[in-house]
C-alpha cells in the first residue's frame, strides 16, 4: 500500500494486507530492489556494496492498473539528468 501509515506495515491487519483483495481505487508501491553485499565476490568489486531500488506506484484500476509514476526517469542516465535540472 502506498502511504506513511501503510508502507512497511509489519503491524498491519492480516486482513487489510496479507489476506487483503486488491479493488478498483486502491494504489500501492512496486518497489523491486538489488542490493550487493560488500563482501559478494561474485560481484567486481566496482559494484559491492551498493544498492538500487526502482518504485512505481500503481493505481488499480476496473481491468488492472494505472502506473502513476510512469512519466518519471528509471534509466540511471536519465534519473541524473533529471535530478541536475533539479537544482538549476
Amino acid at each position: 500500500m502506498l502511504g506513511m501509515d501503510v508502507h512497511d506495515c509489519a503491524h498491519a491487519r492480516a486482513e487489510q494486507y496479507l489476506d487483503g483483495v486488491l479493488a478498483a481505487g486502491m494504489i500501492l508501491t512496486v518497489e523491486p530492489g538489488l542490493y550487493i553485499h560488500p563482501d559478494d565476490e561474485l560481484f567486481p568489486a566496482e559494484f559491492r556494496g551498493i544498492g538500487v531500488r526502482i518504485e512505481d506506484d500503481v493505481l488499480v484500476t476496473d481491468s488492472g492498473f494505472r502506473n502513476l509514476s510512469a512519466a518519471l526517469p528509471s534509466h540511471p542516465d536519465e534519473v541524473e539528468v533529471w535530478m541536475a535540472n533539479l537544482l538549476r
